[in-house]
């Protein structure tokens, strides 16, 4: 049983007396077919042309490789209006980090130019630099970032997410200190897009649904790379043999650490108040009060074409912010990974924690782990040829610190969320360091068991 008073994350399930609402029966059949419509294409994979992956990545993936031509057009078109729109709505000098952001998106324009018309220096045109960012990365999430919030409407906009919300409470709340919705941007982020895990945190933070810290706590915490990228990871360290062992254990470690980077500085100290008005549970159950709550907020969703407008609109404005971004910041982070001792002396804050984990060759470790800040793939890359220990632990690495300056960082830069550059640095620097921990000791059991290898 609920008590009567528990604080929900949404909004109040009365009405306003003026408010159009939808007739029950006519709710309860919206609710079901545009919650399963979403389910379907956010979480169910289908295999076409060999690739199993969801409906909408597919929709992406033919745009990028079949339709190569024009999505690289709407590309340059979403990157011109992420470049302008700074200087429309003055947001340019808001403060120091918007104007060195603004400055960011202006060169990665200016790169992405360049590259297309392969005018740019030897250096910047290796296969691992803007080839690299703007084919591997900019041009998908450029697709998919719109296609996914065109989708996501059928996820959010039905009444699921509220439901999904109530149901969840009891375990998110407790463990990782953010509301039981947060459950639909993890699993959203893993089966789709980090992209998408944190355009719905966006969405949802801005409806005033999420506090400053667990916006921040689920951006910073749950927003990891696709179980599609895992498997690239897990292939470049030779760990596919033990696929089912690396794929379980990464996400209970990278949960694990999210839980406690939400109980220590800097996100422990960041405001948590948001006024949630409270649902009374008169009639019982937290299924019954879930259904409730569902059902309320499907019959106020009137105008279906307004729904899809609004997210789509915001999937295009997030878009156009993130892809410049992503080429200019990305290219910055690779340049200093490869070029530069940069990551080097980062290594060595790291050196301790690979030393005392027991991995044969910590110096090694730490420097490439700490690549990981520049592109989370790196760390593999880098690694691919350490001993098992070590590239099962630099496999974690790359899921489980999930901030990273090639696309993570701008992405949440995009993002109403409160996070500055400095804070995501600190709180990467925690997460590498407790994921180093703990998958060097879950890997040394594994050894130890012959689990791997």
């Amino acid at each position: 049983m609920i008590e009567q008073n528990t604080t929900l994350n949404f909004k109040d399930a009365a009405a306003t007396p003026t408010e159009a609402l939808l007739s029950k029966p006519v709710a309860l059949l919206q609710l079901i077919v545009f919650s399963a419509i979403g389910l379907v294409m956010f979480f169910v994979p289908f295999t076409i042309g060999e690739k199993s992956t969801i409906l909408f990545d597919h929709g992406a993936t033919y745009l990028v490789n079949q339709q190569h031509t024009l999505s690289v057009t709407l590309l340059f078109l979403l990157m011109i209006f992420g470049v302008s729109k700074p200087f429309i709505d003055g947001s340019w000098r808001k403060n120091i980090t918007h104007i060195i952001m603004t400055v960011f998106k202006i060169i990665g324009l200016l790169l992405a130019v360049m590259y297309v018309a392969d005018v740019a220096p030897a250096f910047m045109m290796e296969k691992d630099m803007l080839p690299f960012l703007f084919e591997k990365l900019a041009l998908p999430v450029g697709m998919i970032v719109p296609l996914g919030a065109l989708i996501l409407a059928f996820l959010v906009g039905f009444g699921l997410l509220e439901m999904v919300g109530v149901l969840m409470q009891p375990i998110m709340k407790p463990i990782w200190k953010t509301p039981g919705s947060s459950a639909i941007d993890a699993v959203a982020s893993f089966v789709g897009s980090y992209s998408i895990g944190l355009l719905i945190t966006n969405r949802v933070y801005l409806q005033k649904q999420y506090s400053a810290r667990e916006a921040i706590i689920i951006a910073t915490g749950f927003s990891t790379v696709s179980a599609a990228f895992m498997v690239i990871v897990a292939k470049t360290l030779g760990l596919m043999e033990f696929w089912n062992l690396f794929f379980w254990s990464t996400l209970v470690i990278t949960f694990i650490v999210t839980a406690i980077t939400a109980r220590i500085p800097p996100i422990s100290l960041v405001d948590d108040s948001v006024e949630r008005p409270a649902l009374d549970h008169k009639r019982g159950t937290r299924l019954a009060a879930a259904f409730d709550l569902g059902l309320s907020t499907s019959r106020r969703a009137t105008d279906l074409k307004q729904i899809l407008w609004s997210n789509f609109r915001d999937g295009l404005t997030m878009a156009a912010a993130i892809v410049p971004s992503i080429i200019a910041v990305g290219l910055t982070g690779l340049i200093l990974a490869k070029y530069t001792p940069v990551f080097d002396a980062l290594g060595l804050l790291l050196y301790p924690f690979t030393w005392l984990s027991g991995l044969p060759e910590p110096l090694v470790a730490a420097k490439g782990m700490s690549a990981g800040l520049a592109e989370m793939f790196l760390p593999a890359l880098l690694l691919s040829e350490a001993d098992i220990l070590t590239r099962y632990v630099a496999g974690v690495i790359s899921i489980s610190s999930v901030l990273f300056f090639s696309a993570m960082i701008p992405c949440v830069l995009a993002t109403e969320i409160p996070l500055s550059v400095g804070k995501m640095v600190i709180i990467w620097f925690e997460r590498v360091v407790l994921s180093i921990l703990l998958a060097a000791a879950f890997g040394h059991l594994a050894m130890y068991f012959n689990w791997i290898g």
